[in-house]
């Protein structure tokens, strides 16, 4: 049952939260899962969980679907919420490719971060993220440009990737990603986070995700990945590995387009990198 009021948190501060706007940039808010273990007066770090959410923006459901795993793990939960229509109306995938209108998404989340570290103790310095669909299309462009905030990433069936290719442009590989966005990957921080790429066995519908010559998001290569997204997701998972970078690919048998029937294998990936694990296994090992 969540507690009262606190000194300085309130009721609605813990569990799961309402949504808060982002102080940076009101346009943009998020909600959190803060275990109800958390203690105000105590000196627990928490470690800080990022989950991204889709094109349908269900940032709620994802948050109330890890709230147990939370719990249990010692993590503070923020689902950031980028709505439909920021600058175009009825645009829907704005957030997905880091910068769109003289917004940068990856820096709106940043913010995000920052407030809730100034509210919780939280280890803000190097946080595990999930995305799923559109929030995996965010999460490993994420990734390319922030690597040292990560300790593990999930990339979730995304629909168009990012290939670490040179040879295509901005998004579909990375050739003038420096000119664009102001930095290259950094491989050699990039080989220390811990890659999840996941993908159900049946999502193979294409509708969706085909992008040709006539369409506005069209760049060249495009098409060079494949046409669905397990095939989108096995170049993405070669062009990491070609760099050096360690991937973890699951194909969920049964799974279809679903980011909710995934998440078993998504918490399952992020257990052993969070400090409650650790400390666990410390106390199980006699020695240590």
């Amino acid at each position: 049952m969540k507690r009262r009021h606190g000194v300085e948190l309130t009721y609605y501060d813990l569990g799961r939260t309402p949504f808060f706007a982002c102080a940076a940039d009101q346009r943009f808010s998020y909600c959190l899962y803060v275990p109800e273990t958390y203690d105000e007066a105590g000196a627990k770090v928490y470690d800080l969980v990022v989950l991204v959410h889709g094109t349908d923006r269900t940032a709620a459901e994802y948050r109330n679907l890890f709230a147990e795993w939370a719990e249990q793990r010692d993590c503070v939960v923020l689902a950031p919420l980028f709505p439909a229509g920021i600058g175009t109306p009825g645009e829907l995938h704005d957030y997905k490719f880091i910068d769109y209108g003289g917004i940068r998404f990856d820096r709106v989340l940043l913010s995000m971060v920052d407030e809730v570290a100034a509210k919780y103790r939280v280890d803000a310095r190097r946080m595990l993220m999930h995305g799923f669909s559109g929030g995996g299309q965010f999460a490993h462009r994420f990734l390319y440009l922030h690597p040292r905030r990560l300790r593990a990433v999930s990339i979730g069936a995304p629909g168009l990737v990012t290939l670490l290719d040179p040879r295509w442009p901005w998004w579909a590989g990375t050739r003038d990603m420096a000119a664009r966005l102001g930095a290259e990957p950094d491989l050699p921080a990039m080989r220390e986070v811990a890659v999840q790429m996941i993908v159900g066995a049946e999502d193979t519908d294409t509708w969706e995700i085909t992008v040709t010559p006539r369409d506005h998001l069209w760049v060249e290569g495009a098409d060079a990945a494949g046409a669905t997204r397990i095939d989108r997701i096995t170049a993405l998972r070669r062009s990491f590995e070609r760099a050096g970078i360690p991937v973890r690919l699951d194909v969920v048998p049964g799974a279809a387009h679903d980011g909710f029937t995934v998440l078993d294998t998504v918490r399952d990936f992020f257990t052993p990198y969070t400090s409650a694990f650790s400390s666990d296994r410390a106390v199980r090992t006699p020695g240590r």
